[in-house]
């Protein structure tokens, strides 16, 4: 039997989905490598080697999807505004290698597109993996906010304690006598179906009577949110509640379905370290609190009929990194880079020693070692190049089956 071609891999895995999104998510793959990447989490585990040396590494926590724009800014629970990765959808058990070299490959495909030379990508790359060799040999848990970022980290987090709620609310929402609806968009917003919607209201109503405020997340209104690039076509829904009363005290929440990760389907043995979740909005939510310092207001799982979705407050201070839209210069990228090998190391030493991760102990003796990091390089660099390739691939047959 011969072996599915990459059209026919990529399609099988979003067979599932909204027809129209997954066109949506075609054209968007079709930009650059890339944004393909982050389009096709599924090949990369496909891809990995099932008997290499990568896999020769301490159980971690880990993202399961890292790449450049999986870290962002949030205002955690707390109401303090963090930097940290923020999607954790492919979120698993298994070896830390595979964060690492997903983000390393990243790295190489930012070139050109980021990077103007390509000995400026090699550079990144090692910048990050010193940076998060260091962290993880100094065995501490740290975290960003406003008082201990620097470079563009801060000026990202500044940016967003500096957004009102009034101004977030009227770009999204438009008041119609005296109450916000959500403004539709095309490639952004939806009108959805009144069964959906009630669907929808009876699960928040439940989970409000588990709270002590249950009249603020009384639905105001309710859309289909188009947003994300690996996750487009599964159900995401945008929801407007009553919050603090007034049309300027609304709060909107964003709810997506959620489902297994990749690795547990590609990898083998994988899916044998994971603890027996609930379900898989469950697994998200419990590794997202593990990993993150403090996690964003409303983080809960919703059955909404028979599927489960991820709830989270969404949010004027939340915010990921314009790479497109700005021209910040090597320093700033160099620095920025570094902090995400901080932010990297920190996530998996902060959700050490439970559930079958490896202790910090064993973290630390990993981050001595000297041999890997020439190992995770190569790969990721040759993988790179291998992406490209299927990109390529790809955008000449979405031509052809136009």
């Amino acid at each position: 039997m011969s072996k599915p071609s990459l059209i026919d891999r990529i399609k099988q895995f979003n067979i599932d989905r909204n027809l129209d999104l997954v066109k949506l998510k075609y054209r968007k793959m079709q930009e650059n490598s890339l944004v393909f990447f982050r389009g096709t989490c599924h090949l990369f585990y496909e891809d990995w080697q099932q008997d290499s040396e990568l896999n020769n590494t301490p159980l971690s926590w880990l993202c399961g999807d890292l790449h450049l724009q999986n870290f962002g800014s949030y205002k955690g629970d707390n109401r303090v505004v963090y930097f940290d990765i923020n999607d954790f959808d492919e979120a698993i058990l298994a070896p830390c290698s595979l964060d690492i070299v997903r983000l390393l490959t990243s790295i190489f495909l930012a070139f050109p597109h980021y990077v103007e030379e390509k000995e400026n990508a090699n550079k990144l790359a090692l910048m990050f993996l010193d940076s998060y060799r260091q962290e993880l040999t100094e065995a501490k848990a740290r975290w960003f906010d406003r008082r201990t970022a620097t470079a563009l980290v801060k000026e990202l987090l500044e940016e967003g304690e500096e957004r009102k709620r009034k101004k977030f609310l009227d770009d999204r929402t438009e008041i119609e006598d005296d109450r916000r609806k959500i403004i539709i968009k095309e490639d952004k917003t939806r009108p959805i179906e009144s069964e959906t919607r009630n669907a929808i209201e009876i699960a928040l109503k439940e989970f409000a009577r588990s709270t002590v405020t249950p009249d603020f997340f009384q639905v105001l209104d309710i859309v289909e949110r188009i947003a994300g690039t690996g996750s487009l076509g599964l159900k995401r829904y945008l929801v407007l509640v009553e919050g603090k009363g007034s049309p300027d005290s609304n709060y909107l929440l964003d709810i997506k379905n959620s489902r297994p990760p990749s690795a547990t389907k590609y990898l083998s043995n994988i899916e044998l370290l994971q603890p027996k979740w609930q379900n898989e909005a469950e697994r998200i939510i419990t590794i997202q609190q593990k990993m993150q310092a403090i996690s964003p207001a409303f983080l809960h799982s919703l059955k909404i009929d028979r599927d489960y979705y991820v709830m989270r407050e969404l949010q004027p201070h939340e915010d990921k990194i314009e790479w497109e839209d700005e021209d910040y210069g090597f320093n700033k990228i160099a620095n920025l880079i570094s902090d995400m090998g901080r932010v990297v190391a920190w996530s998996q030493l902060r959700s050490s020693g439970r559930q079958g991760s490896a202790n910090a102990d064993e973290l630390v003796a990993f981050a001595e070692e000297d041999k890997w990091q020439k190992i995770y390089l190569e790969y990721a660099r040759s993988y790179s190049k291998k992406v490209e390739k299927d990109w390529r691939e790809f955008c000449e047959a979405i031509e052809v089956s136009k």
